[in-house]
């Protein structure tokens, strides 16, 4: 991105991590507009669809370290950093980690694994997620081959969310491609704008994928979790 700024869509907190390896984690969040990949089933796709686009703004990485301390005060030690694909900035998103870094807070993001960037070393806890075919995306495992090779087994982990019987296959075909790196599993979302209380459908689809889990020998060092946010908090913004 130009100038050195970040395209921030929302930036807020504290709240609570909802998925992947640090679940349950107090966090602030900050967004960032843009992304390569048109998931279908996208629960973003306001980061690339051009739809927020009059609410983007372009911050420096002082300015967006300035923000989450004026939204979070002294109540977070850790950001969560999303998209869209944050993975498409590089030098601005450096000097934000470094910035963090420098203030005591630790740097959560996740990335599809479609792109690499040398920040990512500099990331305490960084969640791969490449997308199932539900999706309509497909996976370069080329990339995502020298993505993993690259990084500090101790700070990534890869994540598949899945919502059909296809989707478990592809899992257990990364799974198998990279044995020795924590997996998680989750429920997909199919409705990501659906209003009110969407828990009974998600904990549905969750009973669906913990008994695939379950009964799967090849599945046995997975981990399986629900969108914890979305169960409670269902499709809000911003929390």
């Amino acid at each position: 991105m130009s100038n050195g700024k970040i395209p921030v869509i929302e930036l807020f907190g504290p709240t609570i991590q909802g998925e992947g390896m640090v679940i349950g984690k107090k966090t602030m969040f900050v967004r960032t507009a843009g992304c390569d990949y048109r998931c279908s089933w996208c629960d973003s796709a306001f980061t690339w669809d051009g739809s927020e686009k009059a609410n983007t703004r372009l911050l420096t990485a002082s300015e967006v370290y300035r923000e989450l301390v004026q939204l979070g005060g002294q109540n977070f030690n850790h950001v969560t950093i999303s998209g869209g694909n944050p993975a498409l900035i590089g030098k601005p998103m450096l000097e934000l980690i470094q910035l963090l870094h420098e203030n005591h807070c630790k740097v959560g993001l996740e990335t599809q694994g479609s792109k690499w960037q040398d920040w990512f070393v500099l990331v305490d806890d960084l969640t791969i997620s490449p997308k199932p075919p539900s999706s309509g995306m497909k996976t370069d495992f080329n990339i995502l081959d020298k993505m993993i090779q690259s990084l500090n087994p101790e700070k990534i982990s890869l994540k598949v969310v899945i919502f059909d019987n296809k989707d478990f296959e592809f899992a257990k075909v990364v799974h198998k491609r990279y044995p020795d790196v924590d997996f998680y599993v989750s429920v997909g979302n199919k409705d990501p704008y659906e209003e009110g209380d969407i828990s009974s459908r998600l904990l549905q689809s969750l009973d669906w994928l913990w008994g695939k889990v379950i009964e799967d020998p090849e599945m046995n060092n997975v981990r399986a979790l629900p969108q914890l946010h979305a169960l409670v908090w269902a499709n809000k913004r911003g929390v």
